[in-house]
């Protein structure tokens, strides 16, 4: 009975270990080995609209050949308004990939990330300013 509750334990321990390993990040620029490089949660653009990186890190081979980046405005309230959705290929084999998004507007964006399969991966915040 012990070793039975050791592995459940065990498996529970795991399990939150993978759910927590997948992260977004906003940044300027990612380097050679995938991490970012002034990640931050707020931006500033010009008015004629501004980019910048975002990294999603699975920790785990992805297992698929395209994810979506699903943006969403998100209102004063906390309601949210659909607003585009950005397609990436990638490899099976990869644990992280980066894309680079234009943003024309200041605002709070939620970007959720996607399988092709329309798994979850990962999400996050980011607020945009313009100068």
């Amino acid at each position: 009975m012990k070793c039975k509750s050791l592995m459940v334990l065990l498996f529970v321990f795991i399990t939150v270990i993978n759910i927590n390993s997948q992260s977004l990040y906003f940044c300027e620029e990612v380097d050679e080995d995938g991490y970012a490089v002034n990640s931050s949660s707020t931006f500033t653009i010009p008015e004629d609209g501004g980019s910048l990186n975002i990294l999603c890190r699975v920790g785990y081979d992805v297992d698929v050949y395209s994810v979506e980046f699903r943006i969403y405005e998100v209102y004063s309230d906390g309601s949210e308004s659909y607003d585009n959705t950005i397609y990436m290929d990638v490899e099976p084999d990869w644990i992280w990939f980066y894309k680079e998004i234009i943003f024309y507007r200041a605002g709070k964006f939620n970007v959720y990330v996607y399988t092709e399969d329309d798994d979850f991966l990962t999400s996050g915040t980011v607020k945009i300013k313009v100068r």
